[in-house]
């Protein structure tokens, strides 16, 4: 049933409808800056105050994920300068950073990009969880998203933060974990904690998980079949070695459990149950092959 204001089709908000392999793939580093708001709808359009209007246009010049973060809850104005967090999530170990600068200049956003930890934050051993709030974006990441974090934030405190866009409102309430840029979607409360929970101890929930940010689409899907077929949910545990595509197939060669798979997987389209605009439509992928690879093995030739 569509709830009211609701034009995603029906069960996009419930986990009934699949969401792997639709993480953002453009999101590698990431700048996260309270503002309490208002949001407009897109960050170009915010009235923002100059420092957080110059670090915003400056991160996305630079390819760097921009985020409008505050607490759940409270619209307090943030005083004393700019807090900001920063996070590599393409590094061997993905590390997140956290500081107030004074303004702009106090933040290195070039040394980001070369994996280096700006002087003017600190490293922190805290996971951030992020929660689409944006109403202005869209309504259903307002209705669903605030109460759920609320809700997390009782469980985690200072350590979740509601957010701007993230990607993929259909797919609200989204949950985004940092700084490894794990995303979920369709998240209801109970299953926000126990991804939350699985993080902070280096795991992975395959239910109503939509993917590494970062990656492509494709790949995502290949690291999701290994996991689920292989039950490997430690963060770390899967990674992509190598990829070919062929037209819409892309062929992947996947390290998981110890094991080297290759996996083929390739889009494909779900039309779903119809909400307020029928005949809505789903890309996901499906799984073509995949195949446990046998180490070769080297015959040592006999010394004579």
């Amino acid at each position: 049933m569509t709830v009211k204001g609701c034009t995603h089709s029906e069960g996009c908000h419930t986990g009934d409808l699949p969401v792997l392999a639709s993480a953002t793939v453009g999101a590698r580093f990431w700048l996260l800056i309270e503002h309490p708001g208002p949001w407009a709808s897109h960050l170009d359009e915010c009235l923002l105050p100059e420092d957080v209007r110059t670090l915003v246009n400056r991160a996305t010049s630079l390819g760097i994920r921009p985020q409008l973060i505050r607490r759940p809850g409270r619209r307090n104005p943030v005083e004393g300068g700019v807090h900001v967090m920063v996070a590599d999530s393409t590094a061997a170990e993905p590390w997140l950073a956290e500081g107030v600068v004074a303004g702009p200049d106090d933040l290195d956003l070039e040394g980001l990009l070369a994996g280096v930890v700006p002087e003017s934050c600190i490293l922190v051993t805290e996971p951030v969880f992020l929660v689409c709030t944006h109403a202005k974006r869209n309504a259903c990441c307002a209705r669903i998203g605030l109460p759920l974090a609320r809700s997390l934030a009782k469980s985690l405190p200072d350590r979740v933060w509601e957010t701007s866009h993230v990607g993929g409102d259909r797919y609200a309430a989204n949950l985004v974990c940092l700084p490894h840029g794990l995303y979920y979607g369709s998240m209801s409360q109970a299953a926000a904690i126990a991804a939350a929970d699985a993080y902070r101890s280096g795991e992975i929930i395959l239910d109503r998980y939509r993917g590494r940010a970062g990656i492509p689409e494709p790949l995502q899907a290949a690291e999701h079949f290994v996991r689920a077929h292989t039950g490997e949910l430690s963060v770390g545990g899967v990674a992509v070695e190598s990829s070919r595509s062929d037209g819409a197939t892309t062929e992947a060669f996947v390290h998981g459990s110890g094991v080297r798979f290759r996996v083929v997987v390739e889009p494909m389209t779900l039309t779903t149950p119809c909400g307020t605009a029928c005949a809505d439509t789903i890309t996901t992928y499906r799984l073509v092959a995949l195949d446990r690879l046998t180490p070769v093995r080297y015959a040592t030739p006999v010394l004579t």
